[in-house]
């Protein structure tokens, strides 16, 4: 499971919107007061080690990008608390949202028919739950 500070999200979303970049660059994106250079290179290096971004040797530095989709870290924040509020039930999840009002009946029968979809066109896939 994948698991962001806030800081680290920050940055993840600057890597996507502006793509590849130095440090020295991504620290010009921040507001005022920018981090120190050297703080947003540790958070960067905390990101290569979640397997997040990668670089590569440019010039005499180096170049960071990232690895992972904005897609990729929404499927494991889910599932992780799916895992750490609802026991690892989707459906107990879902039933809160139903009994919380916070999906419609519509949405609902929006998502059996993707479930139904992806079922058509991946027939071995199993159901996780």
């Amino acid at each position: 499971m994948l698991k962001l500070t806030t800081r680290e999200d920050q940055i993840m979303k600057l890597f996507w919107q502006e793509g590849p970049m130095t440090i020295r660059r991504l620290v010009t994106f921040f507001p005022e007061p920018r981090p120190h250079v050297n703080t947003v290179s540790t958070l960067v290096r905390i990101l290569e080690e979640k397997g997040c971004v990668a670089h590569r040797g440019v010039g005499k530095g180096y170049e960071y990008y990232a690895i992972v989709t904005p897609a990729d870290v929404g499927r494991s924040s889910v599932c992780g608390a799916i895992a750490r509020y609802f026991n690892n039930s989707f459906l107990g999840m879902v039933s809160s949202l139903i009994k919380d009002e916070e999906v419609s009946v519509d949405e609902l029968r929006h998502l059996l028919d993707e479930i139904e979809k992806n079922k058509d066109n991946n027939p071995t896939s199993t159901s996780k739950s």
